[in-house]
Order: C-alpha cells, then sequence, then structure tokens
C-alpha cells in the first residue's frame, strides 16, 4: 500500500511529510520502466476506507480523525445508507468510516519482475551471494562473498532488518530491530474498484487489499520478534478479524500465507547514513514504509553514488 494517509500517527510528522511524495514517486518510476520496457507497473489510486467494528473501536478511528486533521489531511465521513457501494462484503454491524483520498496500492511481485526486466535491458548483472567482509577508502569499495570478491566506486548496504556484515562501521547514531509481520493471500472475493479497507477489531489493525479477479492481501500483525515462522495463534487472530469484517471471505480459498521482518529504527523514521570516507552509505529503517518509500530511498543511493563519483 502506498498509503501516507491512513498511516498518519502522531509524533511521525517528518515520515508522514516524506511518504505523501511517493506516490509522485512510484508514478515516474512507472513512467520510467514505460520508456525502457514499453510497459510500467500497475498503481491503482482507490482511497482507503477506514472503518472501526465496534463502539471502542470506532472511538479510535475518531481519534484518527483527530490526528489526520492535525496533519492536513482531508478525511470523509461516509455512511452505508447514502454509499453503499463502499461496504459490500463487510458485515451490517459496521455502517460508517472515513474516506481517505489520494491512497494507492501496488502489487510488489509484479515491482520486482518488472525491475528485473529494466536491470536486463540495462545490462546491469545481478550477483545473488552473502557478502561476508566490506571495505573501503577514498578510492574505492570491495566486498567478500563466498565465491570471490567484487570492486566498485561506492557501495549501499541494505540489509533491511537483518546484521551489517563485518567491515561495516556504523556511527551509533541509528539502529534497527526487526518486527515480525504476517500476510496472508487468499482468493474469491474482488472489492478492487473500491477503496483500499482498513479496520481496527478489537483494537487491532485489519487491512485488505482487493486485486482484480478476486485475489486479497489481507494483514496485519506485528510481533517484536525476529523468528521467520508464522505463529497458529497469530494466524487465528488474523483470519478470526478478516471474518469478522468481511463474513464473505469465509468460502474463499487460503492461497498463501508470508513473513517477513520489517526493519524499525528507534524513532520508527528510515535513515540515510553516509560512511563517506568508505565511500559506503547504510539505507534502513523503513519499517511499515518500505515499499512505499522505495523510489525516494533509491533516489537517495543515486545521490550518494553521484557524489562519491564526481
Amino acid at each position: 500500500m502506498i498509503a501516507p494517509h491512513a498511516e498518519v500517527a502522531p509524533g511521525e510528522r517528518a515520515n508522514f511529510d516524506l511518504q505523501r511524495q511517493a506516490l509522485t514517486a512510484w508514478q515516474l518510476l512507472s513512467q520510467e520502466f514505460h520508456d525502457i520496457l514499453g510497459h510500467g507497473v500497475d498503481i491503482s489510486v482507490t482511497g482507503t476506507l477506514l472503518t472501526g467494528w465496534d463502539a471502542s473501536d470506532r472511538r479510535l478511528v475518531e481519534q484518527f480523525r483527530h490526528v489526520a486533521d492535525d496533519f492536513d489531511v482531508t478525511s470523509t465521513l461516509v455512511r452505508r445508507d447514502s454509499h453503499p457501494e463502499l461496504f459490500t462484503g463487510l458485515t451490517d454491524r459496521i455502517s460508517s468510516g472515513l474516506l481517505l483520498d489520494g491512497d494507492a496500492w501496488l502489487d510488489p511481485d509484479q515491482v520486482i519482475t518488472v525491475l528485473r526486466e529494466g536491470l536486463a535491458t540495462l545490462g546491469v548483472d545481478v550477483v545473488t551471494e552473502t557478502v561476508r567482509l566490506i571495505e573501503g577508502n577514498e578510492e574505492g569499495v570491495r566486498i567478500h562473498h563466498d565465491k570471490g570478491s567484487l570492486s566498485a566506486d561506492a557501495g549501499i548496504l541494505a540489509t533491511g532488518a537483518f546484521g551489517l556484515p563485518e567491515g561495516a562501521t556504523p556511527t551509533g547514531e541509528h539502529a534497527v530491530r526487526p518486527v515480525r509481520g504476517m500476510t496472508v493471500r487468499i482468493d474469491g472475493i474482488d472489492r478492487a474498484s473500491a477503496p483500499t479497507l482498513r479496520c481496527l477489531v478489537r483494537g487491532r489493525p485489519f487491512y485488505m487489499v482487493s486485486r482484480p479477479g478476486g485475489y486479497c492481501v489481507i494483514g496485519a500483525s506485528s510481533e517484536e520478534r525476529a523468528g521467520p515462522l508464522i505463529e497458529l495463534g497469530e494466524l487465528q487472530r488474523l483470519l478470526r478479524d478478516a471474518l469478522d469484517v468481511v463474513p464473505e471471505l469465509e468460502a474463499c480459498s487460503l492461497y498463501e500465507t508470508r513473513v517477513g521482518l520489517r526493519p524499525a529504527s528507534t524513532n520508527l523514521e528510515p535513515f540515510f547514513e553516509e560512511w563517506s570516507p568508505r565511500r559506503w552509505a547504510w539505507s534502513s529503517g523503513h519499517f511499515r514504509h518500505g515499499v512505499t518509500l522505495a523510489p525516494l530511498s533509491a533516489r537517495l543511493s543515486v545521490e550518494f553514488v553521484d557524489r562519491m563519483t564526481a
């Protein structure tokens, strides 16, 4: 999801100001793909419908509205009786919500496919090896992996929530911890023409991104742990919340589960830390906004390499 308006949070003004540039950045990147390949990335600007499952959840939605107002985010109160198309498939107990315009979504799997095609067309080599050691000085950088080594003018470490390789020299200003998240892919309900659904369910956040043809992604769990496994209780809570909000999901088919580790920085904001004398930089801390901020982070990387090679 590219959803800066639906993800405003107290104390995250700088992060929000960065995210609100993301949709334009993605659209420009998609156009660059189109110029190179003849096709780009599909970006659906559907907005977001934020709802609450019970009375306490609806109070949280109202609190969100006040925060959104402070961030100058326009939200519109919509009701089932006046906008029934927005509530298709939702439980009858949800009769109102906030509509947030300007949010969008894309398919990360499609992005990776198109990105690989673009890199191949431009003649970029992709080496898939585990980096064991990095080195760097004023003349350039060098990495050592299991099958040899590579030299370059500059280097970017983008290891997400995972640790840095030997030889990295962080300043100590930033740190990253892993926050595990799980999503479930299902098939059988199509709300692709409607806004992305977000709902607070017994205080827990739930979302459903529906793509054309009935393919949906539901989430989101958030656990302060690094294990790559999905716990049954975690999965049960997500599916129970999903069925409470969208009862029609009961007849859908389970397609896939995925788990990933979000890189959360100390202040929950992304950072780009430069080790200029060694020509290395460390880009991380994107937390739950990794896909959203990808083109903007790439732009910082390009600017860094340009400076190092000028």
